[in-house]
């Protein structure tokens, strides 16, 4: 995943201005995503929309699960990491 790829997401899906660096923000789930062989596509929706994933259960009753929350937590280190790297 590319920062392109999610400044375009963030803009033209959401309809919203990016307010934090986009290319951190794809290392950062492109990270996850190889630790947790899953896609990318669907972390990203999962952080920036909430939007659950059945098949690593990060949702139950529509609230995040211990796993769904440790996953949100590592991409948002990971993200303040690579953004203070640059």
């Amino acid at each position: 995943m590319t920062g392109k790829q999610v400044e375009k997401y963030i803009m033209r899906d959401l309809g919203m201005i990016p307010r934090h660096d986009c290319y951190a923000l794809a290392d950062a789930i492109t990270d996850m995503a190889e630790e947790l062989d899953h896609d990318e596509r669907e972390l990203m929706y999962l952080l920036l929309e909430n939007r659950p994933i059945d098949a690593i259960h990060t949702h139950s009753y529509g609230f995040h699960t211990a796993n769904g929350r440790h996953i949100v937590e590592t991409i948002k280190q990971r993200y303040y990491e690579y953004e203070s790297a640059s």
